[in-house]
């Protein structure tokens, strides 16, 4: 007899694939007409499904009512994520591109990373009462690195199309991607400190002298290094036996798109097996897989980070962050905005002569910016939590590090939770206040224009975003101070139900076909009455590729498949 069963798989099941079905459905909608993050929107969508509200996602029931297995579960599934991420980040830069331009990412990676590390460290020691200041440089350095995930906001789509040059949109990428596997070192600085130098740690003996050599020894040459070299190879390896498979059509095409996917998937299941460090060498190994320009298209990272926004928003210590003993709301609020000020624009600023992809002064604001604190900060949270554990006598927690976990906990998801809302919304927000002051001013002295009083934030590309940025004389640019052209919109294959690409043959039969005619039907070989369009997808970037006069090149592997593919019919 058929029941009910309202179980946590099939809720939680249900409502997963109800709001990602919703979410796709005006996707290009939100994320290109409205500049709204999808992390944005699935944080939001995790705290109304939370117990806080709705209590359809209940990551307590999941865990066995555990909160330490709740803590493990976040930290794989962030661990996951930025495998997947960081690989797809490092198959995106061109050939050899950490090697062409090693000096610009040295610096990023080095002094200002460094710096970054030194002012939010400072920032949480000073409105923190109490804190340690070894506490505030661990807890300072799971901040410090740029997230990938919240990054693609600038770097992918029509906003940083028009807006971002192609040469600051690459080390963005390049720089989010490296700096999360040298979270590392900054952290186990302090985290090596804490454990030999502070209440407790003489016992252990070494001291400080001890903790040097495991952070030189252990995490420099084990973790750091071994990854770098690890991640080589594999990525190596990977595009060798990807080009002979392909090159003898052993592999099909479904196989060949998601190869960058189990390529991730393999590199953090061995590293974590091994200890090293597989944010790093996931990213390496992106970089060294597409060392000759070898073109992957992997989707499965929007399920992901969809996923995993809305999973951080079920789980996300909410209440604590008004209840608790450690830091109270009055200061937990400053702390959040000063780091987003203070973080990372002045250092950026004050290097920005010294980094050549940064043109002027605009765009060093831009980049300074534009570091969002995402799920790298919350992977570096856990590992924290993580080694506090290994600081127990029993089930006691060592005295000086009792409040330090909690600590580390609140203002570490604070800072994420800001970082998420902030850069989430700074791109509608800065548009809406660029086009207000025109629209006011349009309804005061053009009453017979015919946009007379409208608002349009989510018009045309080529119309409704600012002028680019030129790039000045100074910098080799010989051509006359004109606007420059609108920049080239990435280049999407566009596919049928079913799975063959729309060649364009098929766009000019479609454009002299009727646009009303029956929907029923075999297929005709007719070119005058194509029954495509019934079956055809069409995306709203499409139609900017054909306004901007752009034609999407065909890969010739893939027009060579879409033929034997027979046209879908209803």
């Amino acid at each position: 007899m058929p029941t009910i069963a309202v179980t946590n798989f099939n809720v939680i099941v249900a409502v997963l694939g109800g709001w990602i079905s919703l979410f796709g459905l005006v996707s290009y909608l939100l994320k290109e007409n409205f500049y709204l993050s999808e992390a944005l929107i699935s944080l939001l969508a995790g705290v109304t499904f939370s117990p806080h509200a709705a209590n359809l996602v209940r990551p307590l029931d999941y865990a066995m009512g555990n909160q330490n297995n709740v803590d493990k579960i976040t930290l794989y599934f962030s661990r996951l994520v930025l495998g997947v991420q960081l690989v797809l980040a490092g198959v995106q830069l061109p050939s050899r591109y950490l090697k062409n331009e090693w000096k610009p990412l040295s610096l990023l990676l080095g002094p200002v990373m460094a710096c970054m590390w030194v002012i939010t460290s400072l920032l949480i020691w000073g409105l923190t009462p109490g804190l340690p200041f070894l506490h505030a440089l661990a807890i300072g350095a799971c901040v410090t690195p740029t997230d990938p995930v919240l990054s693609n906001v600038i770097v992918k789509g029509k906003f940083a199309d028009h807006n971002v040059p192609k040469e600051l949109q690459k080390i963005i990428i390049a720089e989010s991607g490296a700096n999360d596997g040298l979270g590392y070192p900054f952290l186990f600085f302090a985290l090596y400190l804490i454990k030999y130098i502070g209440d407790g740690g003489q016992a252990e003996s070494g001291g400080a002298g001890m903790a040097m050599g495991l952070w030189f020894g252990e995490t420099w040459g084990y973790i750091i290094i071994l990854s770098v070299i690890y991640g080589a190879v594999v990525g190596w390896l990977a595009r060798e036996l990807l080009h002979f498979a392909e090159s003898r059509k052993w592999v099909d095409r479904e196989s060949f798109l998601v190869f960058a996917l189990s390529l991730a998937l393999f590199i953090t299941g061995t590293c974590g097996m091994v200890g090293s460090d597989d944010v790093l060498a996931c990213f390496i190994a992106g970089n060294v897989f597409t060392w000759d320009d070898c073109s992957l298209q992997p989707t499965i990272d929007m399920l992901l980070n969809v996923t995993i926004f809305m999973w951080y928003g079920a789980v996300c210590p909410w209440t604590k962050f008004v209840q608790n003993d450690i830091i109270p709301i009055y200061r937990l609020i400053p702390l959040g905005i000063l780091i987003l000020l203070f973080r990372r624009p002045p250092v950026i600023f004050g290097f920005r002569k010294l980094i050549h992809q940064i043109d002027d002064l605009r765009q060093a604001i831009f980049m300074g910016f534009f570091g969002p604190v995402g799920v790298s900060g919350i992977f570096y949270l856990y590992i924290t939590l993580e080694f506090l554990d290994t600081l127990k006598k029993g089930d006691t927690q060592r005295g000086d590090v009792a409040h330090m976990g909690e600590a580390t906990e609140i203002i570490v998801w604070f800072i994420a939770v800001c970082s998420v809302v902030v850069h989430g919304l700074s791109i509608p927000l800065g548009k809406f206040g660029f086009y207000l002051p025109r629209t006011i001013s349009r309804s005061l002295t053009s009453p017979d224009d015919p946009n007379h009083g409208s608002f349009r934030i989510h018009g045309p590309a080529t119309a409704a975003l600012p002028q680019t940025w030129p790039r000045p004389a100074s910098r080799g640019n010989n051509e006359p101070e004109t606007p420059t052209k609108p920049r080239t919109p990435s280049v999407h294959l566009i596919c049928r139900v079913g799975g063959s690409t729309i060649t364009a043959d098929d766009k000019q039969a479609n454009q002299q076909s009727p646009k009303t005619g029956p929907r029923t039907g075999g297929a005709s070989n007719s070119p005058a009455t194509p029954t495509m369009p019934c079956r055809t997808i069409r995306f709203p970037d499409e139609e900017n590729l054909q306004e901007s006069g752009i034609s999407e090149a065909q890969p010739k592997d893939n027009t060579e498949r879409s033929n034997d593919v027979p046209p879908q019919t209803t």
